[in-house]
This record gives structure tokens, sequence and C-alpha cells, in this order.
């Protein structure tokens, strides 16, 4: 049974605007990738994890210090503008009773910097395989994050969170201080991993049908 020039001209149409509009959504899915290995960055260098609130003092004994608190550094304010900071990442070593939740940041990290390199494998390699690789990885990268804000609240009973939050923090209680922006970008961080692995899954497994049968012999 012969199919007639005119419906095999529609779906070469359909077939070509098809494929154009998957490499549209393809080159946002790697630039919001980019994009999300760059909040990784932030998220883990930042001491802006917790943070004091807006307490008065009432004017008796020592006012309670005013700071921010992250992974790698405690920083306090002082009567110069610059805060006064203890730590940092040039150390390379996270504050104590964060040694996991950094660990684990720094894994995600890895993880989604790796499918950022691995773009460069679609010169080599056939598009599907890349966007499934970068889809693991960025899953992995969302799991390892995920648990680092779960873990993170249970790790506030800590010296440096006393000293800055006061007597009454504790797990999942941070006493007089609040979660800043640095800890909400993470959690915003395990949404978008969840949305880009997932674009990158349904990317891959409708590739082959994108693709015309000679660009797949090729």
């Amino acid at each position: 049974m012969s199919v007639s020039p005119a419906l095999v001209d529609l779906s070469r149409l359909y077939q070509t605007e098809f494929v154009r509009s998957a490499r549209a959504v393809g080159v946002l899915w790697a630039v919001c990738t980019l994009c999300f290995a760059i909040i990784q960055v932030v998220v883990l260098v930042q001491p802006s994890w917790i943070g004091t609130g807006d307490t008065r003092h009432q004017g008796v004994g020592r006012a309670p210090p005013s700071g921010t608190l992250g992974l790698f550094e405690v920083c306090v304010e002082s009567d110069w503008p610059v805060p006064d900071c203890r730590g940092g990442l040039s150390s390379l070593s996270p504050l104590p009773s964060f040694q996991s939740v950094a660990v684990l940041v720094g894994v995600s990290l890895w993880a989604v910097w790796t499918s950022v390199l691995c773009l460069c494998l679609f010169r080599f390699c056939s598009a599907a395989t890349v966007y499934k690789i970068c889809a693991w990885l960025q899953l992995t990268a969302g799991f390892c994050l995920a648990l680092a804000c779960l873990l993170f609240p249970d790790s506030w009973e800590s010296p440096e969170m006393r000293a800055l939050c006061g007597d009454s923090v504790g797990s999942f209680s941070p006493g007089n201080c609040s979660v800043h922006w640095a800890y909400i970008l993470a959690i915003l961080g395990v949404l978008d991993a969840g949305i880009l692995a997932t674009l990158a899954f349904v990317l891959a497994n409708r590739q082959d049908a994108l693709l015309p049968p000679d660009a797949k012999d090729g």
C-alpha cells in the first residue's frame, strides 16, 4: 500500500517542527542545568543558612550576638562594617557539627557539575545516552541535597548554634535564629534537580522518535 506524497510531506513537516521544538527545550534544559550548578556553589560557600532574628535588646545585661552561620563559616556582626567571621571554605574544613551536611552538599555539587561537563558528550555520543547520564547525575545531586537539607536542622544542637542563637536552640529548634536564604535556596535546588532530571528522561525517551531515520543511522 503506497502512501500519498502529500501525507509524506506533511509527516516530514511535523517531524521537522518537532525536532526544532525538542532542540529548543534541550537548550533551555542545558542553561537551567548550568544555573543549577552555579546555585550549588552559592549554597555551599555562603554563610547564610541560619541567621539571628530581629530581636530587641531590653538594655539589661549583654546584648545577644547578631550574625549568620553556614556550613564552613560563622559570621558575627561587629563595630566594623565587615562582620567578624570564623572559618571559611579556604580551610576546606566545615564546622564540626555540619561535616556530614557539607559532605552531602559537596557530593551534590560534584554530581551536578559532572552533568554540566557531560554536555560536551553530545558531539561524541547519542543524545539519548547523554540525557540519561545527566538525568541520573541530577537525581543523585537532588537526593544528596535533600538529605543535607534534612540533616541540617538535626545538627542545630551544637556549640556554634548555641553561641549565636542562645541556649534554647535544639534539634529542629533554631532558638533565637531563623533559616536564611541559602538554606531556602538549597531546598529550591532539590526541586530544581527533580524537574531537570525528569525533563532529561523525557528528552532521552523521545529522542529516537524525534530524529529522522537517516540521522539515526548516521
